[in-house]
């Protein structure tokens, strides 16, 4: 009878596989602009033009990023058993914090509840602005663009992207002045199904360097 091989307990770790956001970015759009279909060109996989409408946050905290799926399970207990004999999902709600450094029309406008563009949302930067706190904030529903590069062994771009088709503001931190720290205006916002889209969040992982990978 032949020997069985030696159990390897380092078969299938690979290190070219752990992944970072070394960059993210964040890109706001009104609702009423269309949906994000296609983040990467087909050919290589490189990142495709970011549509228009679709605004720059510009620089976040060095906290990045954080998405949340506070997860809700409805069990069944029965006298027979410690443990739950069903178990199902209740409720699923996914958020994404951030919290943006700059001052300018997106991070104003997501924090204040402004349109993006068109009637009502601030002028170009350097002109005056001016806006008022509403009586009963609108509260629209936005359309957000995540962004998050990391590079393969190779150097070649690896890009890990989620799209908020219908995203609406559920909470903002303080927006503090002082000395000692630029203003922040940080806030989360919930992922929402949109109907036409046919889903609250849309993933993407592509780059040359993640097709790099294959084989």
């Amino acid at each position: 009878m032949s020997t069985p091989p030696p159990v390897s307990l380092e078969s299938g770790l690979h290190t070219e596989y752990i992944r970072k956001q070394l960059v993210q970015a964040v890109f706001a759009a009104d609702y009423g602009t269309a949906a994000i279909s296609a983040p990467f060109t087909s050919a290589d996989g490189t990142l495709a033009t970011i549509p228009a409408g679709y605004v720059p946050v510009g620089y976040t905290t060095d906290d990045g990023l954080t998405f949340t799926s506070d997860l809700s399970m409805a069990d069944v207990t029965s006298s027979q058993s410690v443990e739950p004999t069903r178990s199902d999902v209740e409720s699923d709600v996914l958020s994404a914090q951030f919290a943006p450094q700059e001052t300018n029309a997106a991070t104003v406008a997501l924090f204040e509840g402004l349109p993006l563009s068109g009637t009502g949302a601030l002028p170009a930067m350097g002109t005056a602005w001016q806006w008022d706190r509403a009586a009963s904030p609108a509260n629209p529903f936005r359309r957000l663009l995540f962004i998050g590069l990391d590079y393969g062994d190779d150097g070649g771009e690896i890009y890990v992207v989620k799209f908020f088709p219908r995203a609406r503001l559920t909470s903002k931190d303080d927006e503090q002045w002082a000395r000692s720290t630029e203003t922040q205006r940080p806030v989360t916002f919930n992922a929402y199904r949109d109907s036409l889209v046919g889903t609250s969040c849309r993933n993407w992982v592509d780059g040359p360097g993640w097709r790099s990978l294959a084989g």
